[in-house]
């Protein structure tokens, strides 16, 4: 048998509608795995179930919710486990950023960026236990960042979050690991995606002093990351819990 196959496996990918998320998304689906997509974007959300359904042949299904709202966390796993027949996989992937220095940060701002990428988190991930507990093989994957290992002068809350994100995924492991499921999370570098081409256009230099970094000379692409998410939802992984791997073209491995 292959251990990377994911027939039958039933995942959620939040902000799977574009970017990253998207890769990921595709790379279980193309692995087997039925998909649900949560995004806040209806139209984007729709598209990128329509088209994964489409290519590879299996169930995908759109699921509308904002995880910066508590009760939507809870019913968006409620969700996805109702639309798919149960859910295997959790793949926590939405996030937000806000860039500001420290000390022209509103505390509204940094109460924004916390909802999101670690209250909601965490709110959606317990939420799910429930329905990853009763398949008997659960696995989450949580999506941190390099900012969960280097700070960020302009965007401090996503650095602070990042950060915690990864001891999550450590506390989880340890918690879950009776109940067999693996916590672990990936680490992103720098993307070409929609969020780093905004975040290019606001700081001046960031591309070419990210590239300068990069061993493999490039910046990385959402499927790049794909493989990485199909091995930690796959049988393959079932005796790894409580990692952070990076994933990043050798960027976190630079001096």
């Amino acid at each position: 048998m292959n251990p990377f196959d994911l027939t039958g496996r039933k995942a959620a990918v939040t902000g799977g509608n574009g970017g990253i998320g998207l890769g990921m998304a595709r790379g279980l689906a193309r692995a087997g795995a039925d998909v649900a997509i949560l995004g806040r974007n209806p139209d984007k959300t729709r598209a990128a179930a329509e088209a994964i359904a489409a290519e590879f042949h299996v169930r995908a299904v759109p699921i509308l919710a904002d995880l910066g709202v508590a009760a939507q966390c809870a019913s968006a796993a409620e969700q996805a486990a109702e639309a798919l027949g149960g859910l295997d996989i959790l793949i926590n992937n939405a996030g937000i950023n806000i860039r500001r220095l420290p000390q022209e940060m509103t505390e509204e701002q940094w109460r924004d960026v916390l909802e999101v990428n670690l209250t909601g988190v965490f709110l959606l991930t317990k939420a799910a236990y429930p329905f990853l507990k009763a398949g008997g093989k659960g696995k989450v994957i949580l999506i941190g960042s390099m900012t969960s290992i280097f700070g960020s002068s302009f965007a401090p809350a996503y650095a602070a979050t990042k950060g915690a994100v990864v001891q999550l995924a450590k506390s989880l492991a340890l918690a879950w690991a009776p109940d067999h499921i693996q916590v672990n999370a990936i680490l992103p570098g720098w993307y070409d995606t929609d969020l780093t081409y905004k975040a290019r256009e606001e700081i001046a230099g960031l591309h070419e002093r990210v590239l300068a970094r990069i061993p493999q000379g490039r910046w990385g692409k959402p499927e790049d990351i794909a493989g990485t998410a199909v091995w930690l939802a796959s049988a393959a992984s079932d005796y790894v819990t409580g990692i952070a791997v990076p994933v990043d073209g050798g960027y976190s491995a630079m001096l």
